[in-house]
């Protein structure tokens, strides 16, 4: 019996068949840990463990990486406020989000990279794209990937360049060649963490990391990448981007994506103040139960929860 999965890229249910034969790479975007999961960043991992899981169960090796994202801009204003180190801030709650996991009693992954320790991996990528003219350098060392380098750009996401340009806002004093043009590599502020490069001293842009971490663990070409629905754009559609120019191959071959969980008529996020954090609802009720309550519903459905 054939496994067929519906693809974000086609919008069609495909007929699953991985790069290699009997093999699977499967990578899902992970936290950005700069506090504790609420139950809907548990929706990702519950349902991707469901997928491996099943894959597993019909004969499959399966490859499944699942990042955290260790340096980041809200990361940075925890660690001012919280007047610590961002990479203490990081530490604590990679340490936190394991505790929670745990307590789901599911598979672990097979890696968790983390975006500081593959800055490398991410330099070199970006120096690809700059050799292939398809990233550019500006005067403060900031390098952008120039999107109308970039064949089929709106595909993942299907949106119309034209589209996106006419909505889009450009800061003043903005380097950028093209409205949507999106950053590879940040010069640091003062305070911030940062690394050396060809290009100044500074840190990775968002979408870069994901690329650079799955080739390193999977290849050129990943046969399953998952995440929420509001990663399609900008992140994965740029992940494509940045990926496909920097080597010249198809890089994911079926996407997957898992929908929000409301709270009420709301999307559940930190930014609205309307979360109720996983452990908490572990503690009123039970691991197995929320296992069960994200898993009964369709996963391309938004589930709606009322405290």
């Amino acid at each position: 019996m054939t496994i067929h999965i519906h693809n974000t890229l086609t919008q069609k249910k495909e007929e699953f068949k991985p790069v290699t034969p009997g093999e699977v790479r499967m990578y899902v975007c992970g936290p950005t840990v700069y506090n504790l999961v609420h139950v809907g960043n548990m929706r990702g991992p519950i349902f991707f463990n469901t997928v491996r899981n099943f894959l597993v169960h019909r004969g499959y090796k399966v490859t499944y990486i699942y990042n955290f994202t260790d340096v980041d801009d809200r990361i940075i204003a925890k660690s001012i406020e919280e007047k610590i180190p961002a990479s203490d801030v990081s530490e604590k709650y990679i340490a936190e989000f394991k505790k929670d996991y745990a307590r789901l009693a599911i598979g672990p992954h097979d890696a968790n990279p983390k975006v500081t320790e593959h800055i490398p991996e991410i330099v070199n990528m970006i120096q690809r794209m700059v050799d292939r003219g398809v990233a550019y350098v500006v005067d403060d060392g900031e390098v952008l990937c120039a999107i109308d380098k970039v064949p089929g750009y709106g595909k993942l996401s299907h949106k119309q360049v034209d589209e996106l340009i006419a909505g889009a806002r450009v800061e003043i004093g903005s380097h950028k060649r093209n409205p949507l043009d999106f950053t590879l590599w940040k010069p640091a502020k003062p305070g911030e963490p940062k690394w050396p490069s060809p290009w100044c001293d500074g840190r990775p842009g968002w979408h870069i990391e994901c690329s650079a971490m799955a080739e390193k663990f999977l290849g050129n070409t990943v046969d399953i990448h998952g995440g929420g629905i509001d990663l399609i754009f900008p992140h994965h559609e740029n992940e494509v981007a940045q990926s496909e120019c920097a080597n010249n191959a198809p890089f994911v071959n079926y996407w997957m994506h898992n929908n929000f969980i409301n709270m009420g008529k709301e999307k559940m996020s930190k930014s609205l103040g309307n979360i109720m954090l996983a452990r908490n609802f572990m503690d009123e009720f039970n691991s197995e139960i929320l296992k069960f309550w994200l898993l009964k519903n369709g996963n391309n459905d938004a589930i709606s929860f009322v405290c």
